[in-house]
């Protein structure tokens, strides 16, 4: 029989306090969800959806009815769906998102209007795009690297 220990003596406060910290991800939530708000923010300015794909522009008929006061940007007449975007963590999730109801048919679409995906790479199955997914998993790994210093 082979019989194997270890000494974690050189390790054993490092792995208590990553245990202690770990028992409250606010703190790690609270920063995924600043970084996928920025980066979600971003895409009215470059007008990419989270799979770097540009957004379809408006149509004709949209082009024809839109309010002579609204700003002329696209997914941003008066600035109330950017301005409502925000995001709440707590200890062991974050979520990220719109306080406007009709964010959900830019990021879905209808079948008259192209989706304009904003927060999924892929809305049905509540993906992230690659870049945002790089994002989170940079925040979590700069997060551990911190519990252990």
């Amino acid at each position: 029989m082979l019989d194997v220990s270890t000494d974690d003596r050189a390790f054993a406060q490092d792995l208590r306090t990553i245990y202690n910290r770990l028992g409250n991800l606010r703190p790690v939530m609270e920063s995924i969800g600043m970084e996928l708000e920025g980066r979600v923010s971003g895409r009215f300015e470059t007008r990419t959806d989270p799979n770097g794909k540009g957004w379809a522009a408006w149509s004709p008929f949209t082009q024809a009815t839109y309010p002579k006061d609204g700003n002329r940007r696209l997914l941003d007449r008066y600035g109330d769906m950017l301005g409502s975007l925000t995001h709440k963590a707590d200890a062991g999730s974050v979520r990220v998102g719109f306080g406007q109801p009709y964010a959900t048919f830019h990021e879905f679409g209808t079948k008259h209007m192209p989706r304009r995906g904003l927060l999924f790479a892929d809305p049905e199955a509540g993906t992230l795009g690659q870049e945002d997914e790089a994002a989170v998993l940079d925040v979590l790994s700069a997060w551990l690297n911190d519990l252990t210093k």
